[in-house]
């Protein structure tokens, strides 16, 4: 076969952009060692690729799956209507504790704000009398 063109291949892919995308992808497949489904003829992968897209040799849904699930930034994972929370370091002790056990582990208002302030308070800190 002599050299391929976009119009030997327009009649199987309707839309040119959607071509070229599909014909990269598999030359991109044939790059990385997939089976070729002709003769190389001394070709490049684009223009294998291209020919066997004319020849009708290759699935052209399959690629354009392919060519999706490789662009997706999501992965749509298989939903069994389960929802999975992963407890943090400790969470799952606090869950099973009383109420008068958690406010026996949480500091008073005072402390905390003992804590928070410095000794002379903000006034001193501000360079107040």
């Amino acid at each position: 076969m002599a050299r391929v063109t976009v119009e030997d291949c327009i009649d199987k892919v309707l839309n040119r952009f959607e071509l070229v995308m599909v014909a990269s992808q598999r030359a991109r497949k044939i790059g990385s060692g997939a089976a070729l489904t002709i003769d190389r003829d001394n070709d490049k992968n684009p223009v294998v690729a291209l020919r066997e897209i004319a020849d009708e040799t290759i699935d052209v849904a399959e690629l354009k799956e392919d060519l999706i699930r490789n662009n997706q930034r999501v992965i749509a994972l298989d939903d069994d209507g389960e929802d999975v929370i992963d407890m943090m370091d400790g969470e799952q002790e606090w869950s099973t504790m009383s109420e008068e056990e958690r406010a026996e582990q949480k500091p008073a208002d005072d402390e905390v704000k003992a804590q928070e302030e410095p000794s002379g308070g903000l006034a001193d800190l501000a360079g107040g009398a």
